[in-house]
């Protein structure tokens, strides 16, 4: 599993890259100041959360016995996949009710964290 989450981590951390020069070449002269920050959160929480993949590959490895870090991981995808592809798309087609989604993409990286918290705790 970890292996896994480090291609996914690996991936998502180019993506992150990639997107972040987007922004800022291709979108800057084309979207408004407002969409070009929206923009900027999702990649911001993406590169983040990119990062806490790393740490869940580092939690697997030290307590392999618990669930707890696996779980995390997916919640980290989850929140990247809600949280920041529903900003790309809000500022990509300009439909603004899908900022009512990204709250949830919010809570599974909280729920994340709680949980690479309580991992360590338990260990």
């Amino acid at each position: 599993m970890d292996r896994l989450f480090m291609v996914i981590a690996a991936l998502s951390g180019a993506l992150s890259v990639a997107l972040g020069a987007f922004g800022a070449h291709a979108l800057e002269a084309r979207l408004s100041a407002e969409f070009l920050h929206t923009f900027e959160t999702g990649v911001r929480y993406q590169f983040y959360h990119t990062l806490a993949l790393l740490a869940v590959v580092a939690a697997i490895g030290r307590w392999p016995a618990s669930n707890l870090p696996v779980i995390a991981g997916w919640l980290f995808i989850a929140g990247i996949v809600v949280f920041s592809g529903s900003l790309y798309l809000l500022v990509m087609t300009g439909t603004r009710w899908l900022g009512a989604i990204t709250p949830i993409g919010g809570v599974a990286f909280i729920a994340g964290w709680l949980l690479l918290a309580l991992a360590a705790w338990r260990s």
